[in-house]
């Protein structure tokens, strides 16, 4: 851990939109496919340092709504990379204290994905450390509006709807507000990404690609973060 670091100050919900993957893979002479398998280790390997650092909730962008429009063997190959990863590492998660949970539509995917994603979320819902919130097949938009038609098939009060009960339909329910977003790969954009949770989120951008994304990269995120006022609208009592 850089020493830096305040660990009285550590963000309990970090949100990493992971990009990259195939421009790292192309610097490489390599196929954009081999740059989402590096991609989709090193998701393990910084959800297990954000852990140690006491992360709460680790969310991150895997598969968007939009990234249908890609090439269909693209498609294909990020449809069946979590089935292999969760497949082969079955024994390793249930084992970890890591709790694994899905975000995102669940109607396009496959059978088998789906039953994997509810396996996994039934194996590890009782494990005591960081959540894990993998967001496949999710835009923010349309979470929103899954959102409103399940209020609507609950029978809510739409004229005392407020936040707190708005945030009960949406897929992270009960995962908090997130309080530092990370996009890598240089770009300054949110495409569509958990657009209610980041509110009040900070933002940190980086030029690191995400497959070079480390605990040192993490690091400086959270220092930025750690040099951040945060006034959530109001204003700090120093600066009155």
């Amino acid at each position: 851990m850089n020493e830096k670091i305040d660990i009285n100050n550590i963000p309990k919900h970090i949100a990493i939109i992971l990009d990259g993957n195939g421009r790292w893979a192309k610097k490489r002479n390599r196929p954009r496919i081999y740059g989402h398998r590096k991609g989709a280790f090193n998701i393990e390997r910084i959800c297990k340092y954000a852990d140690s650092l006491g992360v709460k909730v680790l969310s991150i962008y895997c598969f968007s709504t939009e990234n249908w429009h890609r090439p269909s063997d693209e498609v294909n190959y990020l449809m069946h990379l979590p089935i292999r990863y969760f497949m082969r590492y079955r024994n390793q998660i249930k084992d970890s204290n890591i709790k694994i949970v899905f975000s995102g539509r669940r109607d396009r995917i496959s059978n088998k994905l789906n039953d994997l994603a509810k396996d996994i979320e039934d194996m590890t819902k009782n494990h005591q450390g960081i959540t894990l919130n993998i967001c496949f097949d999710y835009g923010s938009r349309d979470e929103i509006i899954r959102a409103i038609k399940k209020l609507n098939e609950a029978g809510e009060d739409i004229k005392n709807l407020n936040e707190e009960t708005f945030s009960k339909y949406l897929d992270t329910a009960n995962l908090g507000d997130v309080d530092l977003l990370i996009r890598t790969s240089g770009e300054l954009r949110l495409s569509n990404f958990l657009l209610w949770q980041i509110a009040y989120a900070e933002f940190y951008f980086t030029d690191i690609l995400w497959p070079d994304f480390d605990e040192l990269e993490l690091d400086k995120a959270i220092i930025s973060y750690q040099n951040r006022n945060r006034r959530f609208g109001g204003i700090k009592e120093e600066n009155k």
